[in-house]
């Protein structure tokens, strides 16, 4: 039976109430999250349309090789995660997965470098492929980079200025990397040669950020020493998801998480449609993203601050609201007018600082209060194949209500005629689709009690 009395014991209580990480440190860490953010927004962003604007692929097959490949990470981020476990165990820290999950510029370069004579469905088996094995690189990274907050020596307010760290620079590799691609991709009229251009250019700036991110990741370690890990064997793969989520506290977090990111990938994989078809200007697809994601550079010492005046669990549903008030202005489309349009994805931008945050410092406070480092890679596997199965699921949705409008798929260069459901269901999948599901969200996440017993 788990104690959710309290996160921590007394004498690590008292430990941890004063400690303070290095800026420095913390820079370095949340660097690493810029070659994160390259990956979980440009593929989320652009391989949608990609496939079925530039490729030729249906929607149906496009929203399959999305998903697909992150059925398997419900298996393979778990597993990882034991590895890592492991690894602290056999040798104080995680840090030699995270460098074999430096090959993930390699594979995020590949998925977009498509050979000139394949489209339709072989086109979309080299995506899917490319998929894979960019899935399992990018767990191999992350897994263990998320469990440092839980691995370290600091209490529930340092872990939410950690990730305040982490999220900021995030947000300047969602902002970046989701202006840029579509610019390198060939702005107005995208091509094979601009996506493959572009995958290469963003391939190397995330290899050199990822390297630096791992020695953030050394540099707390040796500022904030966590407890040393026992030598427990915890289980790996289905058996290791099924621990995780027979913790209920834990349960209701990472399925409120799993519905957010949902969310907000489909938010993403609609942008350019919407931008295209029902504002009739692919070009905002980059004013769209900027609006998005710009807001949250201010927002997130904001949130910051709500989190340590009334805690995480409120400011987060406060959050989730406001994403609610905004999709549901989306959902009127272009005759709400484009100044509205734009206002109405700032305040999801701001609303999804708050979801970045918020969450994944309330992860770490689960796995303290859960039994500690030792099984923080488990969980945190756990936590990153809802992510990544949110980012497949997010798209896949979105694929659907094209498929639902009747949308014409169509190759580089081609323009065709869309029916005028497929028009209704650019609109609603963007607006209505993503308010439900965020309120969804907000009824699991008003299961998780252990917030309140934190702060």
């Amino acid at each position: 039976m788990l104690d959710y009395s309290s996160g921590e014991t007394a004498a690590e209580a008292a430990a941890t109430r004063s400690a303070r990480l290095p800026r420095g440190g913390m820079a370095a860490f949340a660097t690493g999250s810029l070659g994160m953010g390259t990956w979980v927004t440009v593929p989320g962003l652009l391989l949608l349309y990609f496939l079925t604007d530039v490729l030729a692929v249906t929607p149906l097959l496009a929203g399959v090789v999305l998903l697909v490949p992150k059925i398997a990470d419900v298996v393979l981020h778990p597993w990882v995660g034991h590895l890592s476990d492991r690894d602290l165990r056999r040798r104080g820290h995680r840090r030699t997965l995270m460098a074999l999950g430096c090959g993930l510029p390699l594979a995020f370069a590949a998925l977009f470098a498509v050979p000139g004579g394949l489209s339709g469905a072989p086109a979309a088996a080299w995506v899917a492929v490319g998929f894979v094995a960019g899935n399992l690189l990018f767990a191999a990274y992350q897994v263990p980079y998320l469990s440092t907050p839980a691995d370290l020596g600091i209490g529930y307010h340092e872990r939410t200025r950690l990730m305040g760290f982490r999220m900021v620079v995030l947000t300047i590799g969602i902002l970046l990397s989701g202006v840029l691609a579509p610019m390198l991709a060939g702005k107005q009229d995208p091509t094979r040669g601009g996506y493959a251009l572009m995958g290469a250019v963003l391939g190397a700036t995330m290899l050199a950020t990822m390297l630096v991110g791992i020695g953030g990741v050394r540099r707390l370690a040796l500022a904030a020493p966590g407890e040393a890990a026992g030598a427990a064997h915890s289980a790996a793969g289905f058996k290791a998801l099924l621990g995780a989520l027979r913790d209920p506290q834990f349960r209701w977090l990472v399925g409120a998480y799993l519905a957010m990111s949902t969310t907000t990938h489909l938010v993403l994989a609609a942008v350019p449609f919407f931008a295209e078809y029902e504002l009739g200007r692919p070009g905002l697809t980059t004013v769209l993203v900027a609006a998005f994601v710009a807001p949250a550079l201010i927002a997130t010492p904001v949130w910051v601050a709500v989190a340590r005046r009334i805690g995480k669990q409120p400011g987060l549903l406060i959050a989730q609201g406001a994403f609610v008030a905004g999709s549901l202005v989306l959902a009127l489309g272009s005759a709400a007018g484009l100044p509205v349009l734009i206002g109405a994805v700032a305040v999801l931008g701001i609303a999804f600082a708050a979801m970045q945050l918020l969450p994944f410092s309330m992860m770490p406070d689960a796995i303290r209060a859960a039994g500690g480092a030792e099984r923080a890679g488990t969980y945190t596997g756990v936590w990153t194949a809802a992510e990544a199965t949110g980012g497949a699921l997010g798209p896949y949705v979105y694929s659907a209500c094209l498929a639902v409008g009747g949308f014409v798929a169509s190759g580089a260069g081609e323009h065709v005629t869309q029916p005028g459901l497929a028009h209704t269901m650019i609109r609603l999948g963007f607006g209505l689709v993503p308010a439900v599901l965020m309120l969804v969200a907000m009824l699991l996440q008003r299961r998780y009690t252990l917030d309140r017993t934190l702060r």
